[in-house]
Formats: C-alpha cells, structure tokens, sequence
C-alpha cells in the first residue's frame, strides 16, 4: 500500500509539469517543478525536514525543544508543520514586509511570532540575528540557520536533483531558480553538474539581488529593487559556496507580473512570486537557446500567500503596478 507515514513522509516527489503556454511559444520544454504540493506548501518543506533530522541526529534537539528561526515564511510555515507533527515548539522571526498571508498562517499553524522590522543583514536588529541571539538566549532550543546550514542544499541534492533526473530521464539542459538561502538551486546543480557537466544551471534573480552581479562580475553590488519575497541576496551564503553558477538572468517585476499572470490564465497554474522571476528567466533563457531544449525550474509555491499583494489590485496600483491583460 502507497500509504505516506506522517507529513514529513508525505514531502518531495513533486510533478514536474508542462508550462504548456511557454513550451509551445518557445519550442522548448519548459518543465516547472510543482514544490507547491509539498504538504506544507512550498519548496522550503525540504529543507526545514533536513535541517531537523540533521539536528535531531546530531542530538542537537531534543524531545520538548524548541526550534527557532528568521524567514521571510515558507521555511517557517515548514517548520512548525514538521515541529507539529514531531513534538517540538517553533518559533518565528519574520520581517514586518513580508504578506499578511505568510504571518497570519505562522500564527494558525501554533508558531510563536516576532516580527521585526526589515533591515540590512549588517544591521543587528535584522531577522536573522535577532533570530540567533533568541535561540541562544532558549533553555533546549536550536537555531535552524537556513542561510548557512548546509543541510538546508543537502535536502536539494538528496531529493530534488535526484527527482528531476529521474522525471527528464536525464534529458535536462538547463536548470534555473532564484537564490534566497541558494539552498535550492545550489543542491538541485550540484547534483545535477555530477550527472552531467553540461547541463547549465543559471541563476534567476530579481532587481536588488546582489547574486547577479556576483555571477556576471565577481562583485557584490546591485541596483534596483522588487516586491518579490524570499529571494535576493546582498551576500555569499554558506549553501552558495562552491555552487557552480553558469550565468544569471534578472527579470524586472513588472515582467515577474506578467509571468504569473500568463501562467494562471493560460495554464492554470496560481503560484507566487519568486515563480514569476524563476519562469521569466526561463523563458528569457529557452529565447536565447532556440527551440528543442529541455529547461527545469522551480514553481516555489502557491499564489495564495500573495493575495493581498500580487493578486490584489489596489496593492498593485500602490506600486505602480496594474493587473496585466493576458
């Protein structure tokens, strides 16, 4: 019997599905990896399960802990699914920018939050060390420390490399996502590179991420900014390190709009924004290639926790933004 042993069983093997509109417009296939379906919502299921596991068997964490962390949400929301279902208490430190949708689900879901405000990561009062010193200062805590625990890109090499290779029956050309932690994209091509070298993994960031400059200049540096959540970065993570980015591809917001927008009128498929920015940059990518190759990407999560935001409106018009026609 097919039968899933809990929620933390239930996690990975997601469908790689079609992006029909794109693939025919392209001659490519250009194939999104349905993370929204992990049972906590988005790709950050994986890690936030590694990241446990890793300090359960390092006797990190034990029964009647306490597992902190600084997200922009979906490795929280995660998180205290996986601390439901295994007896632990979750705790949350998330920037007040980040969607109503995201904070008020942490708090649904039984996680203890603290928003802050959101400040450069040099600043101590930004969410990732605020979240450090709370566990440190928490009688039988952990500090999950998505940005630099590598368990977080060890989830990707595990599990979502090895499915999308066995999905493509290897016949994979390309492989893009947009970098937050670099988890994802950073364990998904590592993978991917030791099945075959030839494979180009490409970075797809937003305007205001610093990782673009990184992989076309070797510097650090960024210009612009976006309303997409969770991804961009000002710094080398420890899951980036020794990542090997090919190229980068940067995708404006008003273009992420657009992508989101053609994805759920054309195919169906209602997903967030790092979405947008990821199949922007593989369709710039499938343009540039020409017809006949097979481009993976991450479909992160669901549109759901942007409602009040990329789907709305009023928001948009705030932005200066407008509802695209598709």
């Amino acid at each position: 019997m097919e039968i899933k042993k809990g929620f933390a069983d239930a996690i990975g093997n997601t469908p790689l599905i079609r992006l029909n509109y794109y693939s025919d417009q392209t001659g490519c296939e250009i194939l999104g990896k349905a993370e929204f379906l992990n049972p906590g919502g988005s790709v950050k299921d994986r890690a936030a399960l590694f990241i446990i596991e890793e300090a359960e068997k390092k006797g990190l964490l034990k029964p009647g802990g306490t597992v902190v962390e600084g997200t922009a949400g979906n490795t929280g929301i995660g998180l205290v699914h996986i601390c439901n279902a295994k007896g632990y208490k979750c705790l949350i430190v998330i920037p007040d920018t980040q969607s109503k949708e995201k904070i008020d689900l942490l708090k649904t879901l039984g996680a203890e939050v603290r928003t802050v405000p959101a400040v450069p990561y040099k600043d101590p009062g930004n969410y990732v060390k605020v979240s450090a010193r709370i566990a440190e200062e928490t009688p039988n805590a952990i500090w999950a420390n998505q940005f630099d625990n590598v368990a977080n890109r060890l989830a990707h090499y595990h599990t979502t490399g090895p499915e999308i290779w066995r999905q493509t029956d290897g016949k994979v050309d390309a492989w893009l996502a947009s970098l937050g932690t670099g988890g994802t994209f950073s364990g998904t091509a590592m993978f991917l590179k030791e099945k075959n070298p030839k494979i180009k993994t490409i970075a797809a960031e937003p305007y205001g991420s610093a990782i673009y400059n990184f992989v076309k200049k070797g510097e650090l540096s960024s210009e612009g900014n976006s309303f997409t959540e969770g991804i961009g970065n000002g710094r080398i993570t420890e899951n980036m390190k020794d990542a090997p980015f090919d190229d980068a591809i940067r995708v404006t917001d008003e273009e992420c709009l657009e992508f989101i927008y053609t994805l759920l009128r054309k195919d169906g498929l209602f997903v967030g924004g790092s979405s947008g920015i990821n199949v922007g940059a593989a369709v710039k990518l499938a343009k540039e290639l020409g017809p006949g190759h097979t481009i993976v990407t991450i479909l992160a999560d669901s549109g759901a926790r942007y409602q009040s935001r990329l789907y709305d409106q009023d928001w948009l018009k705030s932005k200066g933004y407008s509802i695209p026609e598709v």
